[in-house]
């Protein structure tokens, strides 16, 4: 790993280790900015690492990671950067050096073999895509046996 700042998880149990910004950027409303944190890493064959947005930063600032989850391989070396987009209909957002703009998760990852074939085996869900689930959550017969 190269960089300044050590990527630092922040409670015994998260999942994710906070990314700090490098520079300084002015995101206005509803635009973006790719802001450097400096670091570098180099993750073992069969992990990659996840630039997830911060739930702080997007509830009280409408501040999120606007390709998230954003992926760096195990073969990447060059510095992690993160894009964030500004949701605020009306502040802009400053980001200073220092600053937490994104959390990394790193996970181990499997390597499908891709087999083509002319039909797929039948499932429940079928081909049902988005919204096909619905939008309502119905109570399972279970839950009125509580």
């Amino acid at each position: 790993m190269t960089g300044d700042r050590v990527p630092v998880v922040a409670h015994p149990g998260d999942a994710g280790a906070d990314l700090c910004a490098a520079e300084s950027a002015t995101i206005a409303p509803g635009e973006r900015a790719t802001v450097g944190t400096g670091l570098s890493i180099a993750l073992p064959d069969g992990f990659a690492a996840f630039v997830l947005p911060r739930s702080g930063l997007a509830a009280k600032h409408g501040i999120t990671v606007l390709n998230a989850p954003g992926t760096v391989d195990a073969g990447y070396r060059g510095e992690i950067r993160v894009t964030l987009l500004n949701t605020d209909a009306r502040e802009p957002y400053e980001v200073t050096p220092g600053d937490r703009i994104a959390q990394l998760v790193i996970q181990r990852v499997e390597r499908p073999v891709f087999v083509p074939v002319n039909s797929l085996p039948g499932s429940h869900r079928g081909e049902a895509g988005f919204g096909s689930s619905g939008y309502r959550s119905e109570p399972s017969p279970s839950e009125g046996d509580l």
